[in-house]
């Protein structure tokens, strides 16, 4: 059984352009993400990719886990969904079903080493595993009701246990889920918990700019 992680990278960006590879904290964005899984415990880092020049950025980390899968131009569409690729390289690769398939996202740039080693630690016991973080926020439906507390009772932050929010990380499952349920997650699914800062995702010109500053104080914070 092996352990391969796929990054799946387009050329196009409708918010922020060129954002996969554009620098980030001095660093093409994807950059952070590749060099956490090679830390890691996977065997192979897949990045898939219509761009040549994502592909040249990429093979300039000098990474030994890493290679490129050039992805077909109909699954690189703004519609296209990650799962398409994912099916699209799993279907043309010599993946075995039991073999397990980590999903990572370039733009979740605060994710480390630890976080997809404990992601795979868990698998071993579940047939999918998500990362998510603590929710600590009071949640409201458009017909004014509150959805996860009572109003005429409002707890504290520290003692409101909140909800869990999908931060975006990485999903892992076997190649076998994904084939049967064409998803990326199925079956009994476990949650890997990742610090409440790591659900910021940079999908926006301003995501990009708080993202920045969250990420040097973190990286100072680490090289203590």
């Amino acid at each position: 059984m092996k352990v391969v992680a796929f990054l799946p990278l387009r050329k196009s960006s409708k918010s922020i352009t060129g954002k996969n590879i554009k620098l980030f904290c001095d660093k093409p964005l994807t950059y952070w993400v590749l060099k956490e899984l090679q830390k890691s415990n996977v065997d192979k880092i897949i990045v898939a990719t219509d761009s040549k020049k994502i592909k040249q950025t990429v093979y300039s980390f000098n990474f030994s886990k890493v290679f490129v899968y050039d992805r077909k131009l109909e699954n690189a569409k703004d519609e296209s969904t990650s799962e398409s690729v994912m099916l699209e390289y799993i279907n043309n690769s010599n993946l075995k079903n039991k073999d397990i398939f980590l999903l990572a996202q370039a733009t979740s740039p605060f994710t480390l080493a630890k976080n997809f080693n404990d992601g795979l630690d868990l698998i071993k016991d579940y047939d999918s595993v998500l990362s998510c973080c603590v929710f600590k926020r009071f949640l409201w439906q458009y017909d004014g009701l509150a959805t996860n507390y009572d109003p005429y009772n409002r707890p504290r932050r520290q003692d409101f246990s909140g909800n869990l929010i999908e931060n975006g990380a990485f999903y892992i499952s076997t190649v076998k889920g994904i084939k049967e349920s064409k998803n990326r997650i199925s079956g009994k699914i476990g949650i890997c918990k990742m610090p409440e800062y790591t659900s910021f995702e940079i999908d926006e010109l301003h995501d990009w700019i708080v993202a920045e500053e969250l990420m040097r104080f973190h990286l100072k914070r680490i090289e203590k």
